[in-house]
């Protein structure tokens, strides 16, 4: 019996805030995220595309999509990770950012990698 292929992407989050680049009096707040896309599954996939909802603190919402990550579509063989950095910006000192991954098994299968919600914030204004 043929063992059935196993697709489990983990995706962790870091954030940073970029004051050099933010406008606070403008209402301009940009953020760094480092993203850590993890096979743990046993078979390897593609990212193809990526789905992103950004909120800031007042509710406005940013919907981004696109192919790929910086330009890239990894192929992540069972164990192998990758990780990037890229930018956003809200006009809240706090937001959060959540998405999702569109994948494509070595099989074939399609399937979405879900990118848990993470927060978006200037430094000292969470408690």
């Amino acid at each position: 019996m043929a063992q059935e292929k196993h697709f489990d992407i983990s995706v962790g989050t870091t954030t940073q805030y970029l004051a050099d680049q933010s406008d606070e009096a403008a209402d301009r707040y940009v953020f760094a995220y480092t993203i850590t896309i993890r096979n743990a599954g046993s078979a390897a996939a593609q990212l193809i595309s990526r789905h992103w909802v950004i909120t800031d603190a007042r509710g406005q919402v940013q919907e981004v999509r696109g192919l790929g990550v910086v330009g890239a579509q990894p192929m992540l063989r069972p164990g192998e990770s990758f990780e990037y950095t890229s930018g956003t910006s809200i006009a809240t000192p706090v937001g959060t950012m959540r998405g999702t991954y569109q994948m494509v098994g070595e099989d074939g299968t399609r399937f979405d990698a879900t990118v848990p919600e993470f927060t978006l914030s200037v430094p000292r204004v969470l408690h």
